[in-house]
């Protein structure tokens, strides 16, 4: 434990002009007096570490002990800086893997370079779960997470529908989409996509198996999440849309799908409308989307759907016409007081 200490002190004083004996214990999670004895210990291993002494002293390295990464241009080193999602590495249990990685990275840096972590985390930063979601990870997820970087079998209980099942999986990757975590594992000689969050236990074996060299995770999360996409698009419905409804006809309902209807609609009429056939979950669903685009969608089937918003669209006017009549009633009044003759 004190040789990784002192490896982190090192890599500390690399990366930084000078450091107190305050800081450094912090970082470290030592005193200052565990600090003085393992400054000893490096002068006496032959690493340079030199003490200022005085109120605003400190200790730092002489005589260019460091090791660069001269091949790293600014945009490189901020951009690796980058490619690190802290929530996520936390939720795998790499926090601390992660922040070693960029300590020897920081370290290795030429002096001119060294501001790029704090550049790079003060610019940028991706918040991956979504908006109203349970901040608690998976409670499995660190040991798939071990499965999948060591290439290990794993025999996992897994909750499907109101059953629970058992597989012999091959963890293959992980993806963290919006919040939720996905497994990438073949079964049977098939790759398939499994939530984090249904498996109810998980044993890592010591087997490992051979990965295929021509996996590609990015694109095969993306091939499934469009076919899962389209899976759940059962149901159509046509639609008459005026240019702002078509405008906005994207951000009430499944982008992709939205763009191909209007895409293959129909030259507008003389109004400047369209006519699209819209793919969505159901029609329940859809009734809650398109409610959003108002007057300027109209649904010409199926006849259910039409009927659904025929009888909205009567509720929401006979609503307004009740609320306008009661407001111009005391105007009505106002006025005629305001018109007769006094009687004084």
């Amino acid at each position: 434990m004190r040789a990784a200490r002192l490896i982190k002190m090192v890599l500390l004083l690399q990366s930084r002009p000078s450091m107190t004996g305050a800081e450094l214990a912090r970082q470290l999670e030592v005193s200052e007096r565990t600090v003085a004895r393992d400054v000893s210990a490096l002068s006496e291993a032959g690493v340079p570490v030199y003490a200022d002494r005085g109120r605003t002293g400190g200790y730092r390295l002489i005589g260019g002990y460091r090791t660069r990464l001269t091949g790293l241009g600014r945009t490189e080193a901020e951009a690796l800086f980058l490619s690190g999602v802290p929530s996520a590495l936390r939720e795998m249990g790499l926090a601390d893997a992660a922040s070693a990685a960029r300590l020897k990275v920081s370290a290795a840096l030429l002096p001119e370079l060294s501001d790029a972590p704090t550049s790079a985390a003060q610019r940028f930063h991706l918040d991956a779960p979504g908006w109203w979601q349970p901040a608690e990870p998976p409670e499995l997820l660190p040991a798939i997470a071990d499965a999948v970087w060591d290439d290990r079998w794993i025999t996992a209980r897994y909750l499907r529908s109101d059953t629970e099942v058992e597989r012999e999986l091959e963890p293959y990757g992980l993806v963290l989409k919006a919040g939720v975590w996905y497994l990438a594992a073949r079964a049977d000689g098939d790759h398939r996509i499994y939530r984090v969050d249904r498996f109810t236990a998980v044993a890592v074996g010591e087997q490992r198996f051979a990965r295929a060299d021509d996996f590609d995770l990015p694109a095969f999360w993306d091939e499934r999440a469009a076919q899962f996409t389209r899976s759940l698009l059962r149901d159509r419905v046509e639609l008459r849309l005026t240019p702002e409804g078509a405008r906005r006809l994207p951000s009430v309902t499944d982008r992709v799908a939205a763009r191909e209807a209007l895409t293959e609609a129909a030259a507008p009429d003389g109004r400047g409308r369209v006519t699209a056939t819209l793919p969505v979950e159901s029609l329940d669903v859809a009734y809650e989307q398109l409610l959003a685009l108002g007057p300027e969608a109209e649904v010409l089937g199926p006849p259910e759907l039409r009927a659904r918003f025929a009888e909205a669209a009567a509720r929401g006017a006979e609503l307004y016409r009740c609320r306008l009549s009661s407001a111009a009633k005391p105007v009505r009044r106002l006025r005629t007081q305001h018109s007769s003759p006094s009687g004084d």
